[in-house]
This record gives C-alpha cells, structure tokens and sequence, in this order.
C-alpha cells in the first residue's frame, strides 16, 4: 500500500508532469498543425534534429504527386501543408485535397473537389484556383475530425479520417463565401490563405477582385459544426459603425468592395482575440470616386474572437493609392523591452517595413511617425497628406530607387535601363499616381509579401524575405465610347479598358511573367473559352461574372477580332447565372472612373534581368528586441551570372520561410528551384538542394518517431517558371 504522504506527493509529481506535458503540447511548435506552423503564425519549429552539422546529409525521403499540373496554362501551388498526428494534409494545383503518411507519404486518401456534381456550376476552372493551405478542427471530446478548405468560393468541411464531405455542414458540405456579406453581389470571392479556428468558431477571410465594382470584404464566422454564420465584421463600415465617418460619400458601404482579408490571419487563444490584416479598396489606383481614409481597409484589425467585437485597429496605408495591402500573416511573439514582457503583434509590409504592437492595447511597440507625403494628383482624386513609418524595426528592404541604383550589369545594359528610368518622372514613396509615371519600389509584389515571416520565439529574432524590384506606375486616360463608331469591337475596348488594361496594357501586351500577352489570343483560344475564362476566372486571374452580357459580348469581338454576331452566339451558350451584371451602381461607378494604370510592369532589361543593381532577392534577420537589422544576405541566384564572375544576385522569390531551434532557416520560394538552408546567425548558406520546379510556397517541419522532416509543395508557374504538381520531403538518413 502506497502511505498518504507519498500518494500525496506522487500525485503532485503527477500533476506536475500533466501540466508539463499540456504546456508542450501547446507550446512547443514541435509539429505543424495549423497554417504557418501554428495558430500564432510564427513558422518556427523547436525541432532540432537536422542541425547545422548534419543539414548537409538531408536526403530525399520520399516524393508525392497529383498528376494534376496544368502546364500550358501555368497551374501554381502554393499550398503550405499541415501535420496532425502523423497525417499530412495538403492540396494539389487542381485543388484536390489529400491525407498522407507523413513519414512514407503514402496515400492514405483523395479527395476531388471535381468529381462532386454539387460544385462545378458550369465553371470550367472552378479548380485551377489557389489555395495557400488547409485548417484542422477537432471537437472538445476529441472524436470528431474535421479538415476546412477553401476551392474558389467554396468552403469545404472534409472528415478528416475519411476525406468525404460533412454533409450536414453550411450547403451540402460547404460555405458559399458569395453570401452572408450584408449586400448582393455578382463580383468575385473566392478563398485563398486559410483562416482560423477559435474553439467552435471559423473565421475566415477572402480574396476579391481589385477592380473598382469589387465585393466587399467582410470578415465572417461560422459555427465548425454546422456552418451557420456567428458574427460578420464590416470592414466597409456600415452606418454608426466605427469608420464610417472617414468616407466622404455616405453610401460606401452599399457599393465599395475590397479591404479583405486575403493573406491569413493569427490567434492568440489565451486573449481569444484575432489578429486579421486588410486589404486595399476596390479600384486600386484612382481614388477620385472614394474620397477619404477609407477605414478598415490597409489595416491590422483586432478583434473578440468569439464576437467579432472590434478591440483596436491600425491603418497602415490611409487613402491607398499604390496596392499596398498587408501581405501576410501576422505574428505573436512575446519581447522584452525595458526590462518587462511585452505580448506583442509584429505586421511585415509590402514597402519593407516590419510594424509592432502591444497584443492587448495596439500601444504600437517603438514609436511610428505620421510622415508628409506629396499630394500633387490626378484631377478629381484627393491624396491622403500623410502616411505612417515606422522609427524601428529598421526596413528590411531598399526605400528608394536613384539613379546610381539603375543596373550596371554591362555598359549597354545600363545605358537601355537608364534611358527607361528616365522616362519615369516621380521617384519619392507615396508620390500619388500620375501620367508621368512614379516608382513602386519594393514593387507592386513587395518587399514582403504572402510568403510571410517566420519568428524564433527564443531570440526575438524575425526571418522574412524580399523582393526588391521596382515596378513603375503610369496612368492613362480611360477612352470612352466613340460617339462615331458603335462597332462592336469599339465598344469592346472600352470594356477592356475599364476591365483589363490593368494587368494586360493598353497593347494586350502583359508583361511577360504573371500578366500573359492576349495579341492574338484567338489562335490559342476559342472564343467559347476565352468567354469561360472571363466568366471563371484562371490561377490568380479573377472572375469577371459581373461583365453585363452586351459588354461581354464586345470584349469578345475586340479580343479575338469577331463578328458581332458570332460573339452573340458565343455568350448565349453560357449559363444565365454567369450572366448576371453588376449593380446599377456599381456600373455606373466603373463606367465614370476616368483613369487607368497602364499594366504592371517591371523593370527589367532585354535580357530579362531587373533593371537594378543587386541583390534582387534577399533573405532578412531582424532583430524585434532592438529593432536592427541584423543581416541580409542573398536568396537564389541566376547560375549563368555567377559563372561569369558576378556575385550571387538573388532572384524574385514568392513563399516565405521557416525557422528552426536546431539553428536554421529552410526557405525554397526562388526563381531558380532550389531550397535552402541557412545558418540563422549569421545568413550563410549551409545547404541546398534542385527541387522538380520552384517551391513558390512555405516548407513545413515536423517530426515522427525522432526524425525530423522537412516538406515543400513545388508547383512553379509564376514569372516564368515551369509547373509542378509535386511535394517533395527532406530528412536524414537512417
């Protein structure tokens, strides 16, 4: 018989042991269970299995494929995958969702979103989409499984034993991220970067066009079981809402769309508050029609997890004009400053800054200055005179783009690119768009962007990589109707012009790297779909569903250079659903806007090469107790350059990295298809390894039985790169 007092005592040891065990559970990242690695958003691992003396002997552990790439259309994934109890659950560029071994990567099941009769509707790219990852919910008596992810506009619930659909759950299975917005629509929506779970409560966010008939982009909860809508936020505020009053036109809620939520979200359970960054306004770069701050959009919003009760907020862009919407997730990490503990929010930017905030307060952490900026713009718009920069963190990417920046590549190089910069008149950040031209510098893809950051929760120390590529920004005149010719190919322009010229150019030239050339674009498509593809939708190209039927019609006798008549016959096949205009409102908006920006477009040389001085990629260290920037080193490299003697450049990179306790940062995301491993001190590189196509996606981390794994998606099929449908797994050998 055990005596009272050992009893006593071996259940206190007990105690103490169970209390152990539930803060390691919790707290010690040694698994991968939730997008960025957990619900705090920090992708970091305190694994420690692959260190920086043995990271040169990882191998190839296993490799896992759909089949499902889509090669001449450019398919993508940039799926970051999770792992809960041995499983691996992650997507495919067709959108299918999948179960695996986490240690064999044997298929334990497949689920296709395709082979569904409720989901098609006649959309037939309903699943070359993009999804970012996938959300795991338990229920509190641990039987129930479910895994939460987004095929366009649908939300699905998926059992995570089995892979079938939950039936009872919203519509037959999912949520249509159409409704439930306070407000008809026919624009956009679709789901991208995964939102989280709150006990029983699903919050998520949403990708919309970026055209001025926008949706809204509202933040909504739903109940985990049943689908049921739990609380919306208006982040377009409604009357007597906080915000409503930094719009000058009273009815903006009733037709501005934007300030979503594209790009993820972070939790703090304990507060149970959420953390949930915004997007811009509808009609990215002409503000005329949308006088004000435009709150909630640009902004960090905290709110009551349970309630979606606003806490505080943040704007970071006010009256944006230059597409900065927060880019990525944020992060909870807890600093010391002045001797006491500080539970803190961190935010990366598109422009290279890194904002921190008080979790509880949003008491920003190191002082943020209301800075003056230029306000000389286009007639009709009304620039905001100030816009907020951070004392420290220190940027983690260049701010300014001079002449001496411009590329010395060789003399004729830099003579072509000069002439080019020169020809762009506005080179201070935040000068507002004009016909002349302006610099983004970081471009329109950052700096940072939905890569994210990773933080080590041990050293206060943030990892987050960078594009540094400038893009310039030239407005034109939107041409209206010809009052002369009332040719259907006339009219089409003005469509295209209104819808299109954007991303394609006032020559449907592209860009050559995201945006295609549609000169010609009949003798690779039919007209039939070319109509599918501007009614669905392809990879990051929205749906535009909300083209009335005549205005399509034009746009397809411009486009393809048709007939009236045949362009008819081609919309009347269509589904009368995919025909169903915008509002009054919103059309008569669109159609009043009166400029235009002239394509996305990037500096680059003839070659194809940025047209400025290196590095063009980098990787970044920052320290968040100082707020200095610790290194920054070069991330990919353009092997034809290094052989003729040029140090390693870095390339444009998309997908973020990971920190590890064992002393490393793992990152893929660059143009040249490899993935990395950094020393975490001090930035060199310490490993690498030729993916089957670029990693433009997160790596995760994990361990099984003692062994580590190191996981990333390699889809490829941004700038330039070749396709993938693979996820290939890394780990020591036995």
């Amino acid at each position: 018989m055990i005596k009272p007092r050992y009893f006593i005592a071996i259940c206190f040891l007990a105690g103490i042991y169970t209390s152990c065990k539930n803060q390691h559970n919790n707290n010690s990242y040694s698994g991968w269970p939730a997008y960025a690695g957990s619900k705090e958003g920090l992708r970091y691992s305190s694994n420690e299995e692959i260190t920086l003396n043995n990271v040169s002997k990882l191998k190839v552990m296993w490799t896992f494929s759909t089949g499902d790439k889509d090669t001449a259309n450019l398919s993508q994934n940039q799926c970051n995958p999770i792992m809960v109890d041995g499983i691996l659950y992650g997507t495919s560029p067709k959108l299918k969702l999948f179960a695996l071994n986490a240690a064999t990567g044997q298929q334990k099941w497949l689920f296709d979103p395709a082979k569904d009769d409720t989901t098609n509707n006649g959309d037939p790219m309903a699943y070359y989409k993009v999804s970012r990852g996938v959300i795991y919910w338990q229920n509190d008596e641990g039987g129930e499984k479910r895994i939460f992810y987004s095929v366009g506009a649908k939300t699905w619930a998926i059992d995570a034993e089995t892979g079938i659909p939950i039936r009872s759950f919203g519509k037959g299975g999912y949520l249509d991220l159409t409704k439930d917005l306070d407000r008809d629509t026919k624009s956009f929506v679709a789901g991208t970067t995964p939102g989280v779970v709150y006990k029983d409560v699903l919050i998520v966010g949403d990708r919309v066009s970026e055209s001025a008939d926008a949706a809204p982009g509202h933040v909504r909860a739903y109940d985990t079981r049943t689908g049921k809508l739990r609380w919306i936020f208006h982040t377009i505020p409604h009357p007597g809402e906080v915000g409503y009053n930094t719009w000058a036109d009273t009815a903006a809620y009733k037709k501005f769309g934007g300030a979503n939520n594209w790009s993820g979200m972070a939790l703090d359970e304990k507060l149970g508050m959420v953390y949930i960054p915004t997007g811009s306004i509808g009609g990215d770069f002409y503000g005329g029609f949308r006088k004000g701050q435009n709150l909630f959009a640009n902004s960090l919003l905290a709110l009551d997890a349970a309630t979606g009760k606003l806490k505080w907020y943040y704007q970071f862009i006010h009256h944006d004009l230059w597409d900065r919407d927060l880019p990525a997730n944020p992060n909870l990490i807890t600093i010391i400053k002045d001797g006491k503990k500080i539970d803190a929010v961190t935010q990366i930017t598109k422009h290279g800054y890194v904002f921190m905030f008080d979790r509880a307060t949003g008491k920003p952490i190191f002082p943020i200055v209301e800075t003056p900026v230029p306000t000389k713009a286009l007639p009709g718009e009304e620039a905001w005179p100030t816009q907020p920069i951070p004392t420290l963190p220190q940027p983690f990417a260049r701010q300014t783009f001079n002449p001496e920046d411009v590329t010395d590549r060789t003399p004729e190089a830099h003579q072509e690119m000069l002439a080019k910069y020169n020809q762009v008149k506005n080179r201070i950040m935040f000068t507002p768009p004009s016909k002349e031209g302006g610099w983004i510098f970081p471009g329109f893809d950052g700096g940072g962007e939905w890569g994210g950051a990773a933080v080590d929760p041990e050293s206060r120390i943030l990892y987050v990589n960078c594009s540094e590529m400038p893009w310039a920004q030239v407005m034109i005149d939107v041409p209206k109707n010809n009052a002369n010719d009332h040719s259907a190919q006339a009219l089409g322009h003005v469509v295209y012009n209104t819808n299109c010229i954007g991303c394609h150019g006032a020559e449907l030239k592209g860009n050559g790297t995201s945006y295609p050339s549609l000169v010609n674009i009949g003798k690779k498509y039919s007209a039939d779909q070319v109509s599918g593809i501007i009614a669905s939708g392809r990879n990051m190209m929205p749906s535009f569903k909300q083209i009335a039927p005549a205005d399509k019609k034009n746009l397809l006798a411009f486009l393809l250079k048709i007939p009236e008549a045949k362009a008819a016959k081609e919309v009347a096949k269509e589904p009368t659903s995919d025909r169903t205009a915008s509002s009054a409102a919103e059309k008569k908006m669109v159609d009043e806007i009166p400029y235009a920006m002239n394509g996305y477009n990037r500096f680059l040389d003839k070659d194809g090469y940025p047209g400025i001085k290196p590095p063009w990629g980098t990787l970044n260290a920052v320290d968040l107790t100082s707020g200095k920037l610790l290194w920054k080193v070069p991330l990919g490299e353009y092997a034809e350059l290094t052989k003729k003697g040029i140090p390693v450049t870095g390339t444009e990179n998309y997908g973020g990295p990971l920190v590890t306790k064992g002393g490393l940062v793992f990152i893929a995301a660059t143009k040249d298809e490899k993935i990395r491993a950094f020393d975490k001190r001090t930035g060199k590189v310490v490993w690498e390894a030729k993916l089957p196509a670029a990693g433009y996606a997160t790596p995760a981390t994990y361990s099984i039985d003692g062994k580590q794994y190191v996981v990333i998606a390699c889809g490829g099929g941004k700038i330039g790169s070749k396709s993938g449908d693979s996820y290939v797994c890394f780990g020591l050998p036995d």
